[in-house]
């Protein structure tokens, strides 16, 4: 080091002219000092691995004091201690470790040492000088910290030459600072629940605990003292068995240690990329997995171990285990239940039964890609596969009263089979019916109506009525009804030529529906 210390933001400027590139000439004659000094100063940030990032997150009085304890002679005695510290720092990451134990087994070892109040000093002495600006120490398994990079990623259109900006999700492990990296298309809720999940797996495990960002995907409302979650985030740590901690607003040192990963993300993976050029979310992915594995594997300044080893030796075990499955992404919609108990479901066009007793009830419908759930008031109700066909009916039987479920076996079938039992007249207008409709199931009132009408007037005059109707050309229960009640259908048929159906693809008939 040089023999007179130069003012330390001096100190910080040489450092930022070296990282951007400048000669070591240049920068003396810039400063006003030697090369040789410049050239001890920049040894000695290389030495502890401090990058341009870190530097300039340091202050001038944490700057101060890093070069001071490294000019004062160390006695025999705190080199000593010093040998325990990389050990102590793993074991602080336990869980019901603390500084008086350690302290404790150091003074087993050696009845002379240091007391407990020097040890202390002496060990966060230690830790500001490998560590200088985070401060915290974090139990393994603990927390996941989560956030997004300020700067974008680049992908390129392979046709049209575009260029697509990529938010920057990053994720760290409390203990480890073992770090995960994903480019994704937004912030919004699903990408940001994809990327959490990502991480989850790649990690194989999962921490008590997300740190996340007040960001929208997460929090809907914040507050000091309980923010109110975004629901589907909340559904996916319920999943997950973990808790959403948002961090207080304007308190980035709540996440200092994310903070302080994502400066040297810029550095690892950024600048590792800035002349790579990639065509797809899934290729520049893959290359940050490939620059995210070398800095896991890259020891900590000052200490022999990585992060790599530091989660498996210590993080690893104590994550919770994942769930069999990864999570479906639910949506949520609200509805009423009809008088058929049944929801109709609008996204697919769909409807699903729920039971009776629930009828012109307001519900909540949470669905995902392969289930719909129904609620009222916050207990399910009914669950079912989620089906795509438009108009068509889920229904289990068990949800409808007991003078209702034959409604459940309506179909197109078996009005065809019971009108063909009246007679053929009447087959042919029911089909006439059906057909009439964009979707059967639209017709099937106006079916279960006319074939009830037998009951009244008997199946001759019912047949009659439906071979009126067809003359007429008009199909719907209405018209036989009105036939009836005027006595049309007693009307003997007027000599007409037989008119002749074109054979079409247009024209389904009754054999559609066998």
């Amino acid at each position: 080091m040089a023999n007179k210390q130069i003012d330390m933001r001096k100190v910080k400027t040489l450092f930022k002219l070296h990282a951007q590139g400048v000669s070591k000439r240049q920068i003396s004659i810039q400063l006003g000092i030697s090369r040789n000094t410049a050239s001890k100063y920049i040894s000695f940030f290389k030495a502890y691995k401090l990058t341009a990032y870190e530097v300039s997150a340091l202050s001038i009085e944490e700057l101060d004091k890093l070069f001071l304890n490294k000019t004062k002679p160390k006695s025999g005695q705190l080199q000593t201690l010093e040998q325990y510290f990389p050990y102590f720092d793993k074991e602080m990451k336990k869980t019901g470790v603390t500084q008086r134990l350690l302290w404790e087994e150091y003074k087993e070892r050696h009845p002379d040492g240091f007391q407990f109040s020097q040890f202390r000093y002496w060990y966060l002495e230690w830790r500001k000088e490998v560590s200088p600006v985070m401060h915290f120490n974090h139990k393994a398994g603990d927390k996941l910290f989560i956030d997004f990079t300020g700067k974008k990623l680049t992908i390129v259109d392979k046709y049209t030459g575009e260029l697509k900006g990529l938010e920057v999700f990053v994720c760290v492990l409390g203990a480890s600072q073992s770090t995960y990296v994903e480019a994704c298309e937004s912030h919004k809720k699903e990408d940001f629940i994809r990327c959490i999940e990502n991480a989850l797996w790649f990690y194989g495990g999962v921490s008590r605990a997300l740190v996340t960002d007040n960001l929208k995907a997460a929090v809907t409302k914040s507050s000091r003292y309980e923010p109110k979650i975004n629901e589907t985030l909340s559904d996916f740590s319920d999943y997950y068995d973990t808790t959403i901690l948002p961090t207080r607003t304007y308190k980035p040192r709540d996440k200092a240690i994310v903070e302080n990963a994502v400066r040297i993300i810029y550095t690892r993976v950024f600048a590792k990329l800035r002349k790579e050029t990639f065509h797809s979310e899934a290729e520049i992915n893959k290359r940050i997995l490939e620059l995210i594995e070398v800095h896991n594997n890259m020891s900590f300044r000052g200490r022999e171990y990585t992060r790599s080893s530091l989660f498996q030796e210590l993080e690893r075990p104590e994550l919770k285990s994942l769930p069999v499955k990864r999570y479906e992404l639910k949506q949520y919609a609200n509805g009423t239940v009809h008088k058929n108990s049944h929801i109709y479901f609008n996204k697919d066009k769909h409807y699903y039964s729920v039971p009776y007793q629930h009828i012109g009830k307001r519900i909540r419908i949470v669905y995902s890609e392969s289930a719909i759930e129904i609620y009222y008031i916050y207990n399910r109700i009914a669950i079912h596969p989620r089906h795509r066909k438009k108009y068509a009916y889920t229904t289990t039987k068990e949800h409808m009263p007991s003078h209702h479920h034959f409604v459940s076996e309506w179909s197109s079938e078996k009005f065809i089979s019971w009108a063909g039992s009246i007679g053929h007249d009447c087959q042919d207008y029911i089909v006439k019916i059906l057909d009439k409709k964009q979707h059967p199931e639209q017709s099937y009132k106006s079916c279960m109506g006319i074939l009830q009408l037998q009951n009244k007037i008997g199946r001759t005059r019912l047949n009659n009525a439906c071979k009126r109707a067809l003359d007429y050309g008009a199909y719907n229960y209405n018209v036989i009804v009105n036939i009836l009640e005027k006595g049309w259908d007693a009307i003997e048929d007027m000599p007409q030529e037989q008119s002749q159906v074109p054979n079409h693809t247009n024209i389904r008939g009754k054999d559609y529906y066998k």
